[in-house]
């Protein structure tokens, strides 16, 4: 169930995986970084491991949540 966004069937730009590296040592959520590339998931999935990214949560605290 894919859903049409801006950039499907577009090729990834320097930008967009230099945008991908951040949020993903940022211990961003994949739908996410999906939503701000205007990828799908999946295609955020796939471009990752294909890069060598690795989208697994880091030691850290997760995203969006602040501390006291």
């Amino acid at each position: 169930m894919a859903k049409s966004t801006r950039n499907t069937g577009k090729p990834w730009t320097s930008a967009d995986l230099k945008s991908l590296k951040q949020l993903a040592a940022g211990n961003t959520p994949t739908r996410v970084i999906g939503l701000k590339l205007g990828r799908t998931p999946a295609g955020v999935q796939g471009k990752a491991s294909s890069e060598g990214i690795s989208l697994k949560p880091t030691n850290q605290s997760p995203y969006g949540t602040k501390k006291k």
